[in-house]
């Protein structure tokens, strides 16, 4: 199944308006898919759609204004989604951010309490919502963008590695959910998790034209690394973290 498996398939991104999002927009409206876009920004969602849909040349690029910290708002888009386009077959979560300390001992909690509304959180509630929609999908995917931290935390960030950790188990959990729908068959959806150091794009580059970005991932491989997901049957992504930069 290669990237054919995007053409006419419906796919929803959390977060798209941020550098990420708008590579992932791009790219998938690109392959040929119908793309639907979320973020708390409104103004910077309607930038990242216009781009993709003028960039991609008149693709099917739309965004919805979505409270993905609210389960019942989440709920909604997923159901607007499959109504308004029959189907879905997948959602990428780029919801990011990061908040760090010094050291272990001058963490805050209240990044804490940030971090596990914005990555655990939206992650729990984008996955309920949607797994019905993704399971009754041909090729549904739910692709996770998490971080090597999460795998070898340090101790200035204890918070965030502990977020990303959390919301790589969940996604894991729904992979299983996946597994045991598929039954003796295997599962015909599948739940990803794509590993990076952390993301560069040339917005940063600009700022810093002498860093180095050593084991980041662009936003632009990123993007290829999402729209890869649809290239390998659901038994060989499901419950897998694939890795874009070295593991610790």
């Amino acid at each position: 199944m290669g990237n054919g498996a995007l053409n006419g398939a419906v796919i929803a991104v959390a977060g798209a308006g941020g550098p990420a999002g708008r590579a992932a927009l791009l790219r998938l409206a690109r392959a040929g898919a119908t793309v639907v876009g979320s973020d708390n920004d409104p103004e910077r969602l309607a930038e990242a759609v216009d781009h993709a849909r003028y960039e991609a040349g008149g693709a099917t690029v739309t965004g919805d204004t979505v409270d993905l910290l609210d389960l019942n708002s989440t709920r909604d888009w997923a159901n607007r989604v499959e109504k308004d386009f029959g189907r879905i077959d997948g959602l990428v979560h780029l919801v990011g951010g990061w908040r760090g300390s010094e050291t272990f001992v001058k963490t805050s909690l209240d990044d804490w309490d940030f971090l596990e509304l914005l990555l655990v959180k939206t992650v729990q509630h984008t996955s309920l919502a949607f797994f019905e929609g993704l399971q009754r999908s041909e090729h549904g995917r739910y692709v996770l963008i998490s971080a090597a931290g999460a795998s070898h935390p340090t101790a200035g960030n204890a918070a965030y590695a502990a977020a990303k950790a959390a919301a790589e188990a969940w996604t894991l959990a729904l992979a299983d959910a996946f597994h045991k729908a598929g039954g003796a068959a295997g599962p015909t959806s599948a739940a990803a998790i794509l590993v990076v150091k952390a993301l560069v794009h040339d917005a940063m580059r600009a700022d810093r034209p002498n860093a180095k970005f050593a084991g980041f991932t662009d936003v632009t491989d990123l993007a290829e690394a999402i729209a890869g997901v649809w290239d390998k049957p659901a038994s060989e992504v499901n419950g897998q973290r694939l890795w874009l930069t070295e593991k610790p």
